[in-house]
Parts: structure tokens; sequence; C-alpha cells
């Protein structure tokens, strides 16, 4: 039973001890959660900002004359969404890379406005699905305590949706940092780059992509536990 002991040793050391190899993966994962922190806060506001104006056009008073600044800046919403979400991500990252900013090599900004761009259209679909199933009666009670529109959304509208929406927020963040993998098309070193990287020079990738999996399956588990505690903390709080 204990043969494959000497083996498993072997391509352990060769793997993570040998050369130091360990600092690779970390240095990886460092890239990986440094590019997903930037693209959550590009999608986290374009998302707030597309929801907002799409939530407005939708929510204007269908017997009075629509807004035509709205209109057009809902057209573009719907356009940017439209596009986003039916094209794939990986075909959107080269894009950017090899034909927008094909003069810059600055590869972790150019991912990050990229899975910023592509995870902002679905943060959009969830908040304003979120504001859309607030009750109307909420704005009409904001709008006549004298609040305007945004002091409305701002304290009575989002606070109600965030709870609505949390669930689905933590899944398109789970879905975003597993999404980040791809970046080795453009030679990103993150942390499955990295494996590869080591799995080229040793002739041996089985135990660096099987210790990438553990990582991001690790990442996920603890993600979804702190936002199970904050969903717990949410409904106590309603109370």
């Amino acid at each position: 039973m204990l043969e494959w002991w000497p083996d498993f040793q072997h391509h352990f050391y060769i793997s993570f001890i040998q050369a130091d190899r360990w600092k690779n993966y970390l240095s990886g994962l460092g890239n990986t959660l440094l590019l997903t922190i930037i693209a959550l806060g590009i999608g986290i506001i374009l998302g707030i900002l597309v929801a907002v104006v799409r939530s407005a056009h939708d929510q204007q008073d269908s017997t009075r004359k629509k807004n035509p600044v709205l209109g057009f800046f809902n057209s573009l919403g719907v356009i940017y969404v439209t596009v986003i979400r039916g094209t794939p991500t990986m075909v959107q990252l080269m894009i950017m890379y090899f034909v927008i900013f094909a003069n810059s090599r600055n590869q972790v900004m150019v991912a990050a406005l990229t899975f910023g761009i592509n995870s902002g259209a679905y943060v959009a679909e969830i908040i304003r699905g979120g504001i859309m199933a607030v009750d109307p009666g909420q704005m009409e009670a904001g709008r006549s305590l004298g609040f305007n529109y945004p002091s409305t959304m701002r304290l009575i509208i989002i606070p109600q949706a965030i709870k609505m929406i949390l669930p689905a927020l933590g899944n398109e963040l789970i879905t975003l940092i597993k999404e980040t993998s791809i970046v080795t098309v453009i030679g990103f070193i993150d942390i499955l780059n990295a494996a590869q990287l080591i799995g080229g020079k040793i002739y041996y990738y089985t135990m660096p992509l099987y210790a990438t999996a553990l990582v991001y399956l690790l990442i996920v588990i603890l993600l979804t536990k702190l936002f199970g505690m904050l969903e717990r903390r949410l409904r106590e709080n309603e109370r």
C-alpha cells in the first residue's frame, strides 16, 4: 500500500520544494487576487451605474412623456449588457489585449478592465433585478417624505435591494475568480499559468494542476462561508 509514497514524495518535492517553486504558486495566487479585486471594483461601479439608469428608465410614469436623455443612456446600457453577456469572456479578453490595447503590455490593467467590464454587465442585471423587486410604494414613500430620487435610492431602495441580491452577487464574485484563469491566453502569470510553467519544467503536470484546483476550491469555500455569515447577519438585523 505504501508503494506510491516514494513517488508522491518525489513529485511533491520537484513540484513545490525544489528551486523554491512554491514561491511561483504564491506569486501567481497574488496576481490572481489582485486581478480579481481590481476587476470587482470596476464591475461594481459599472453595474451600479447601469442598473440605476435602467431602473430609473423603467420606473418612469407611463402617463407622462419619457425623458429622452434617460432613454438614450438606457439604450446604451441595453446594448452594453447584450453584447457583453452574448460573447465569450475569452474572446473579449483577446480583443482587448491583441486589438484595442495592442500597444500596451500592462497585462494586469488590460485583464482587470476586461473582467471588470464583463462582470459589470452581470452585476447590472443583478442589481436592477433587486431594485425592481422592491415594492414601488417604497419609492413613493421616500418621495413623499421630501427625498429626491438619488436620496431615495441611496437611503431606502438600495439597502433593501442589497439584502435580496447578496447571494447572486456572491455567486458572481466566485464566478469572476474562477474566470480569471483564462488570462493564461495572454501570458499573464496567475496561479494556473504558474502551475503550467512548472509542469513544463518538470515534465509532470498532475500535482501542479491538482494543487491549483485545490487553491481555487479553498477560496470558493471561504467566500461561500463569508457570504453565508453576512446573509445571516442581515437577516438578524431585519428582526
